[in-house]
């Protein structure tokens, strides 16, 4: 029987954190404490904390600004688990996960792994509508690292596991932001250690609750994929252009289709039936038509924030020495780990 412990960063969200460990006093599986991390946050989320210090066995620190991948390893360093499993502060957890996951570990061990996110029933209809795009086959959900996805499975720090002899050997992140949590996985199989994804192991997501909101964390998301570039040439792949490619393509059409040329309606044409595709699905899986329109907005927030995200930071690279230094920082990190 483990003793886990659940690591949560949190920056200037304390009612989200409540939700959240709201669900962790709610788990069937017991064995488990709590370390939450506050990193340089003005609205302290720490009389929250130990407002769930007579149903939670936790631990709360305080420390200035680095970022979440840093703030995972101060975690880290006080953690008393055997087993470490971080999750975002805007995420809830159903009842039966931790029991999922000692159940799949004792079946089929794993040294680290990542599951799935969902949309709760509570959820507004734009969170909802923003979990379907970020999970969907439509959008770069599909290539986000599920099991059904494209290329190898990394696990996601939302919803990360990571055993402590995977802790000890690596020594955790050694980006703190864009892409750390990719980065950290790639360099996790590096050392031979086993991963996967538990499907049954899902967490509801809340994300974020405007459209605005969510292009700014998609943007983010983008820039932070040429920067894993940096630290893992190789795992720049075709799929991860496109985002770039749908916003050159979806502006090009639109223009084109305006001049009433032949190629540019037809590629219009072509993006009407890839909006009317999102439309359909969004609507059945989440029985709304109100929801499948959301679905549309969030789809195409989705993809536009990303790509340009992805061309900002893809055009500072190119015109960046930055590369050989972060390369460089690679490897220091590495042999200290190894050391």
């Amino acid at each position: 029987m483990r003793f886990y412990s659940i690591v949560i960063p949190v920056y200037n969200r304390p009612e989200e954190i409540k939700e959240l460990l709201e669900s962790l006093t709610k788990q069937t599986y017991k064995n488990f404490e709590v370390v939450v991390v506050e990193d340089g946050s003005k609205d302290s989320a720490e009389a929250i904390v130990k407002s769930f210090s007579q149903r939670l066995s936790i631990q709360y620190f305080y420390k200035e600004n680095t970022g979440q991948g840093l703030s995972r390893n101060y975690a880290y360093e006080r953690a008393l688990g055997d087993y470490f499993i971080v999750f975002d502060s805007d995420c809830i957890i159903p009842t039966q996960y931790l029991q999922t996951v000692e159940d799949r570990l004792n079946s089929d061990y794993l040294d680290a792994f990542g599951g799935p996110d969902r949309a709760d029933a509570s959820f507004t209809p734009v969170q909802k509508a923003i979990s379907y795009s970020m999970t969907s086959l439509f959008t770069t959900g599909g290539i986000r690292g599920n099991k059904k996805g494209v290329g190898v499975f990394h696990p996601r720090s939302f919803n990360m596991g990571i055993s402590k002899e995977v802790w000890l050997r690596t020594k955790g992140y050694i980006i703190t932001r864009k892409g750390e949590d990719i980065e950290f996985s790639i360099r996790i199989m590096s050392y031979g250690f086993k991963v996967g994804l538990i499907e049954d192991a899902y967490v509801y997501h809340k994300r974020r609750t405007s459209f605005k909101q969510f292009f700014k964390q998609v943007h983010f998301f983008g820039t932070a994929r040429i920067n894993i570039y940096r630290f893992v040439p190789t795992e720049l792949k075709l799929t991860h252009f496109f985002p770039m490619c749908f916003v050159l393509f979806s502006s090009l059409s639109i223009l084109l289709a305006l001049f009433q040329t032949l190629i540019g309606l037809l590629a219009f044409s072509f993006l009407v039936v890839y909006t009317a595709a999102i439309m359909v699905d969004a609507t059945i899986k989440n029985n709304s038509i109100y929801i499948g329109l959301l679905s549309v907005c969030a789809a195409y927030t989705q993809l536009w924030g990303y790509g340009l995200g992805f061309m900002e930071e893809g055009l500072k690279e190119l015109f960046s020495p930055s590369k050989d230094k972060m390369k460089e920082l690679l490897e220091l990190k590495r042999t200290s780990a190894e050391g």
